[in-house]
């Protein structure tokens, strides 16, 4: 069987998914760097390169070689959902966002290969790749981002970006949905 109708399988019949469901059809996938044939190459100054492997009304998954670049603070908009760490090791910084002032760094943690770690809805945190290591990490998202922010803290900007658009600061304006500033924490 394929890899992606191994995936079709165990996600095709989930429905509004739980923190829990959504781990455990990862679990059950068990899907390994040697499950890859054609894994993107990083793009050349942005944070990841990804590939979509599945999507549905309720689910989307995604693989990410990463440069050694970090993404921006971002949210995954009204998703959820959780990231596996499936070749070197993550640096993932969470932040804490309170009314219209920049998210404030609460902590950072390292996720090592064959760890998964949570993403709730609307947390803001940014991923890099650490020690120099090769990064690839699997999403699985539910529902698929839609809304996601993306915030510019030397700009003291947000924006919603387009779908299209991944977690850095977009180039064209056409992947800028909605821009606002925000305040300095005093």
């Amino acid at each position: 069987m394929t890899l992606i109708s191994r995936i079709k399988n165990v996600l095709d019949p989930l429905k509004s998914p739980s923190k829990e469901q959504l781990k455990d059809a990862l679990v059950k996938l068990n899907i390994q760097l040697r499950d890859f044939d054609d894994l993107p190459k990083p793009t050349l100054g942005k944070p990841y390169n990804r590939k979509l492997l599945f999507k549905n009304e309720e689910i989307e998954m995604l693989v990410m070689n990463w440069s050694q670049l970090e993404c921006a603070p971002h949210d995954h908009g009204h998703s959820h959902g959780w990231i596996q760490v499936l070749s070197g090791t993550s640096l993932n910084t969470v932040y804490e966002m309170s009314g219209t002032s920049l998210p404030a760094e609460l902590f950072q943690e390292y996720h090592h290969q064959g760890k998964y770690f949570y993403a709730p809805k609307k947390a803001i945190h940014k991923m890099q790749a650490s020690n120099q290591t090769d990064l690839i990490t699997l999403h699985l998202y539910s529902p698929p981002i839609k809304g996601m922010i993306v915030y510019d803290l030397k700009k003291c900007a947000a924006c919603i970006v387009a779908d299209d658009c991944g977690a850095w600061w977009p180039d064209e304006q056409i992947q800028k949905v909605k821009e606002f500033q925000l305040k300095k924490d005093s």
